[in-house]
């Protein structure tokens, strides 16, 4: 399954990003996302709400049984074991960080999901792969700018960079070409006033444009 993963990253080159949004609301989400052609959906533990944590844990497992062999679903903001753990008993494929803990990446390989951390910096990034991290995730790349991830990808040519943050339909193209394999992308696509509103054809016609953007 992890080969399967790390290839389906590798084609589609997106994984959506969920934060902050009602259990309810998950499977609807994740059926418009899917709808637009992108097979990865990131679930992400809120870290100031540890009663919310059980509830992460749900809709990672409700996108599963919605998505069955036609997506993937993952964990995202995973910093303690304990989310690991939880993330992974609900079915999570991969695991997203947004910082770069041997320990959580270690573990993470040792339960056969695919590896995400955040990094930033060279040191990072290199710690991270050396860790044993799939890829590698950018951020904040938008800040940073597409320059900065050329620079770092010179002497860092052998990490898998995903760039999250600040990546819309209509820079991702520039960021690929400086070197990014994919991207995460959450508020642009996952706007909470579209979902309050039912408008899920906003969300999968927006995602189609996502997609037309890093396969044109």
């Amino acid at each position: 399954m992890r080969e399967k993963v790390i290839a389906e990253i590798l084609r589609g080159k997106l994984i959506a990003i969920v934060r902050g949004m009602a259990e309810e609301q998950i499977v609807p989400i994740a059926e418009a996302i899917r709808a637009g052609g992108i097979s990865m959906l990131e679930v992400t533990f809120n870290q100031a709400n540890p009663d919310s944590f059980a509830s992460t844990a749900r809709a990672i497992a409700a996108i599963r049984k919605s998505f069955g062999d036609a997506g993937y679903a993952g964990a995202g903001t995973v910093i303690t074991v304990q989310q690991l753990e939880m993330a992974a008993e609900a079915g999570a494929q991969y695991i997203i960080a947004p910082d770069a803990n041997p320990e959580i990446i270690r573990k993470t390989r040792e339960m056969g999901l695919v590896s995400i951390p955040g990094a930033m910096t060279p040191s990072e990034c290199v710690m991270a792969h050396n860790a044993g991290a799939d890829f590698v995730k950018l951020f904040p790349l938008g800040n940073l700018g597409a320059g900065y991830l050329k620079a770092i990808r010179a002497p860092l040519s052998h990490i898998k960079f995903l760039g999250v943050g600040g990546i819309s339909e209509k820079n991702a193209a520039e960021y690929l070409a400086a070197g990014a394999v994919g991207f995460g992308v959450g508020g642009n696509l996952v706007n909470k006033e579209w979902i309050d509103a039912g408008r899920f054809d906003l969300i999968t016609e927006l995602a189609t444009k996502y997609v037309n953007a890093v396969t044109s």
